[in-house]
């Protein structure tokens, strides 16, 4: 036998090791919350029932142990920390552990797929349980298969030893003294192990054995892969520094706004700082704007910049758009109460109104403050010179360009709507969570009773997976899932995968027809990434890291396919493809890895990624360019309706079309 794994964590530091981020790793690259000494956190919530900051590193005379100390009651999701390789698959785990409480379950994990699939053995209720665990039936109700189990008498307080052996399908556990039992299951051939528990228990030791043979067989695996993806990974460009500036006192994390505020047809930006009024759920909104241009020149600020408020967890109302159509964009935001429209290139005020007034429950000030901002075109315009403002997730209110109230609704508003002219009469139609509104206000149809959670993002597409196809929607819906609908609101997919956000559109693999999408859980089972076809079907899953991300659409080569960003960290983040394959990493350089943006920045089609943090921005490009001749030129979402919870897409095109 030989040892893959021989933990008794006597080499991490007594604290807290659960990075205390919350929702700042939705849209954030946080290193804090990343793997330590070979240990990940694979699972947390929030709120009274999820596992919030639960992992610590204890020690008891001498010895130490990774210990869980809050009580989850969610049934859905549990907390746990992992270790190990994905491609191990026949091995031995032995752990000595302790719990000290009753409820929920306590235990190990083998063939670890992600944070959703996997093999539990352990302790719940009476019972010592063999179980494999799956996605969910519906939701919040997981979707799990008993493959043994025996009423037991086992005491709080009290150290186990548990064992588990996988050899191909065949399971055999024991937690000494208990019991034995035995299972049989062949979902997943391979897996990283990990420890579970959903209240206070402390975990001693870890020790993964394996045969000679098992060992040689990983390792063949693992070598073939890497050597695979260091050949997918040649035939791209790599990324280069091509403008780097500090932001000194007025950087914020991820609340950036891109667009031409000079006329000069270059990319300038907008950074919002954020005034927050205690309860995140509804009463923030956009304080010091500073105007830069691409070299890090300050054109203009509004409000006075503090380098503590930096943080930002939700949208605030703060967008860069060209709102009376004549060819220069402005800055509009909600701040103090009034809604304003501000010279792009002087931020000197141009309009303003009042914030519609506040009802009930976001209702602590008499008006709004405003939760984002969104333009479509309603009117029949022929561009997008209407406004939508909202509070959290109950109203919202129509104005156009002149921020006269042209109507208001009500619904579960969700994060952020889109728009698109459902019926072909040249007027818009508005989706708002998960209602759709004719562009006069008329509620159209509405899935608000069938989805029992909000809508994290909406994306309106055609996915043009065969001849004659027709646009549908694809809704991230929170702990939901993700769902695919028609126009006419008939629900044409529903998958249980757990909380999902950050929906993206495009075109990520060629032997597929028509377009993919991407999407990417958090609460409960952050990081964990699933690839749909043109029909919706789920055909590949990944877990590259446990960490929320904007999963950004990049045209990095100037061919099909695309690639999306997760993060621009050197080791756990970089550029993926329709396979889930980091296959472009950026330098490790020093350059900030919080945030992340992607534009064509140069001007031969392909993508630039901005990166920054609250302290410096940088610029990367690729190592082969500037390109010429017919080059891949998506069409994406307009720069002006940016947001944390927008759902990307990215058309096919060309550059000689």
């Amino acid at each position: 036998m030989k040892t893959l794994l021989n933990e008794n964590f006597a080499g991490f530091d007594v604290g807290m090791f659960s990075a205390d981020v919350g929702p700042h790793t939705e849209y954030h690259f946080m290193s804090k919350a990343t793997p330590k000494n070979g240990w990940g956190v694979a699972c947390f919530g929030s709120g009274r029932t999820g596992a919030g900051a639960a992992w610590h590193i204890t020690e008891e005379a001498g010895r130490k142990a990774m210990t869980q100390t809050h009580v989850s009651e969610w049934p859905h999701t549990h907390p746990m920390v992992t270790a190990g390789e994905p491609l191990w698959g026949d091995y031995t785990l032995t752990v000595r552990f302790r719990t000290d409480i009753q409820s929920g379950r306590c235990g190990v994990i083998v063939r670890y797929h992600n944070n959703r699939c996997y093999t539990f053995f352990g302790l719940e209720g009476e019972s010592l349980i063999l179980r494999q665990v799956h996605h969910e039936k519906k939701f919040r109700v997981p979707d799990e298969t008993e493959l043994a189990s025996i009423v037991c008498a086992w005491k709080t307080g009290k150290e186990y030893t548990a064992r588990v052996t996988v050899a191909g399908s065949r399971i055999e556990a024991s937690i000494e003294g208990l019991g034995s039992l035995e299972g049989t299951d062949d979902t997943y051939a391979q897996g990283k192990i990990g420890l579970l528990s959903d209240g206070p228990a402390s975990f001693f030791s870890a020790a993964v054995v394996a045969e000679e043979s098992s060992v040689e067989q990983f390792a063949t695996m693992r070598s073939r892969q890497e050597r695979e993806l260091d050949e997918l990974r040649a035939g791209y460009p790599r990324p280069v520094l091509w403008k780097k500036f500090s932001t000194p006192g007025y950087g914020v994390g991820r609340n950036l706004r891109f667009g031409d505020l000079t006329g000069d047809g270059q990319i300038d930006i907008a950074i919002g700082q954020m005034n927050g009024h205690g309860d995140r759920t509804g009463y923030n909104e956009v304080g010091c704007i500073t105007a830069v241009n691409l070299d890090g020149d300050v054109l203009w600020q509004s409000g006075k910049p503090d380098p503590e408020k930096y943080h930002l967890t939700n949208d605030v109302a703060f967008q860069v758009h060209d709102i009376d159509g004549d060819g220069r964009n402005e800055v509009i935001y909600a701040r103090d109460f009034e809604l304003v429209i501000a010279n792009g290139a002087t931020g000197q005020v141009k309009n303003k109104i009042p914030t519609p007034m506040a009802k009930p429950p976001v209702d602590r000030y008499p008006r709004i403050l405003g939760d984002c901002l969104f333009f479509c075109d309603l009117r029949g315009l022929g561009r997008a010179g209407d406004i939508v403002i909202k509070d959290r997730y109950w109203h919202f209110w129509v104005y156009n360009d002149k921020l006269e109230l042209q109507w208001e609704g009500e619904c579960n508003t969700g994060h952020y709507p889109y728009a698109f002219d459902v019926d072909g009469d040249g007027h818009e139609e508005l989706a708002m969570g998960y209602s759709l509104f004719d562009h006069d206000g008329t509620l159209m149809w509405s899935l608000k009773d069938q989805i029992a959670d909000h809508a994290d993002g909406i994306a309106i597409a055609d996915w043009g997976e065969k001849p004659g196809s027709q646009p549908k929607i694809l809704y991230s819906a929170s702990d939901d899932g993700m769902l695919l609908v028609d126009l006419e609101g008939n629900i044409l997919k529903h998958h249980h995968i757990g909380h999902a956000q950050n929906p993206v559109i495009g075109k990520f693999r060629t032997d597929l027809p028509g377009l993919q999408a991407v999407t990417i859980n958090f609460w409960g089972n952050q990081g964990l990434l699933h690839f749909y076809d043109g029909e919706g079907t789920i055909y590949h899953d990944a877990e590259p890291v446990n960490l929320g991300s904007m999963c950004l659409p990049i045209n990095w080569t100037g061919q099909e396919p695309e690639l999306f960003v997760l993060s621009p960290n050197p080791t756990y983040g970089g550029m993926f493809d329709g396979w889930g394959r980091p296959v472009v990493m950026f330098p490790d350089d020093g350059h900030p890895d919080m945030c992340n943006a992607v534009m064509d920045l140069t001007g031969d089609c392909r993508d630039e990624v901005v990166v920054w943090d609250q302290n410096e921005l940088w610029i990367y490009t690729q190592d082969d360019g500037p390109l010429s001749g017919r080059l891949y030129k998506p069409t994406r979402n307009s720069f002006s309706n940016s947001s944390n919870y927008q759902a990307s897409i990215s058309l096919p095109g060309w550059s000689d079309e």
